[in-house]
């Protein structure tokens, strides 16, 4: 059977100028960032929230990122990394499996939240949700579709039809799911629902 060959992940920042960043300053600003998302929602985590929990200049923070914005998606890119990593091998329907029902725990939690909060960030400023596909979906929709591919050529994914509509069928019903609450996000119905989308004729 075809095995994940593992992807790697990256962040897709624009490249950095002048001297580097603290790695310690740069993780404190993204955590604080993420956390009063959490906790207080977005209109809550304005640049000088970020910078009174952090501890950092607001002069920092804006040589760092151009925007509230960019600050934002970055710190839910970082807790997306550790909550949802890409590329651990393995059988190709196992892992979709795996991924979906790890996706469907971290929307239970705060994680969803903040990425509601991240959509809408992007949305209101932007028009469109464009850049928060270009950051985060885009990348891992094409390393999971690459899974899709090898596992319909290995024969554990019998469903024939296009990657990217079996992709969005299980990811999609599970946003949409969660956003407009008709199912609380869980486990077991992600694996479920996996197997029901990816081995039915």
């Amino acid at each position: 059977m075809p095995k994940e060959q593992p992807v790697a992940e990256s962040s897709d920042r624009p490249a950095r100028r002048g001297r580097p960043r603290s790695v310690a300053t740069e993780q404190a600003i993204l955590l604080s960032a993420y956390d009063i998302m959490a906790e207080e929602g977005l209109a809550a985590a304005t640049i000088d929230a970020v910078a009174r929990r952090s501890k950092v200049s607001k002069m920092t923070i804006y040589k760092w990122w151009p925007s509230r914005e960019a600050l934002l998606i970055d710190a839910f890119l970082m807790r997306a990394a550790a909550l949802l990593p890409l590329g651990a091998g393995g059988a190709p329907l196992d892992v979709v499996e795996d991924h979906a029902a790890a996706y469907a725990e971290a929307l239970a939690g705060d994680f969803g939240k903040v990425q509601l909060a991240v959509v809408a960030e992007c949305i209101t400023n932007g028009g469109s949700a464009a850049i928060f596909s270009e950051r985060y979906l885009g990348p891992r929709r094409a390393a999971l579709l690459e899974v899709l591919r090898a596992g319909q050529a290995g024969g554990s994914i019998t469903r024939a039809q296009e990657a990217g509509d079996l992709y969005d069928q299980i990811y999609g019903t599970l946003f949409y799911q969660y956003v407009f609450g008709f199912r609380a996000p869980a486990r077991d119905h992600a694996r479920a629902l996996v197997r029901a989308v990816l081995t039915r004729p």
